[in-house]
């Protein structure tokens, strides 16, 4: 098995808050991401996918074309939006972490990607230099 992956960027702002908290516990709790006007990450998406090289073009799944389908299905929807108000496939109410949103882009991915006949692998989303979370397809 190969595994390939393809890095995408996006820019997106979100809030971390409960309403049946108090502020004081919120911000205990989210510290800066609790901002109640907000406040945005600089996010790198790593999609990797699995296979076998095809015998004549010896690609997985042609970068290209997985690119665009990041973009059509993820990073589209997701860049320069309100994570908290803007995305139709985060459900409302959902706290828009990275450890969400890493469930949610591979269940936007998972699909388009096994219909060019390879699998998805991970999905690794980088929020900050020293915080990512990962994703591979468990539940």
């Amino acid at each position: 098995m190969v595994y390939i992956t393809r890095v995408e960027r996006f820019n997106a702002a979100h809030k971390l808050w409960v309403d049946e908290w108090s502020e004081e516990q919120n911000v205990a709790t989210f510290g800066k991401c609790s901002n109640k006007n907000w406040h945005g990450h600089n996010y790198y998406l790593h999609v990797t996918v699995k296979g076998r090289p095809h015998p004549v073009t010896g690609f997985i799944i042609d970068v290209k074309k997985l690119s665009l389908l990041i973009k059509a299905y993820v990073t589209d929807i997701l860049d320069h939006s309100n994570l908290n108000l803007d995305v139709p496939f985060i459900p409302k109410g959902m706290q828009p972490t990275t450890e969400n949103l890493v469930i949610l882009i591979w269940q936007q991915l998972e699909q388009a990607i096994e219909a060019e006949g390879c699998k998805l692998h991970a999905i690794k989303l980088w929020e900050t230099e020293t915080i990512y979370a990962e994703y591979y397809g468990e539940q």
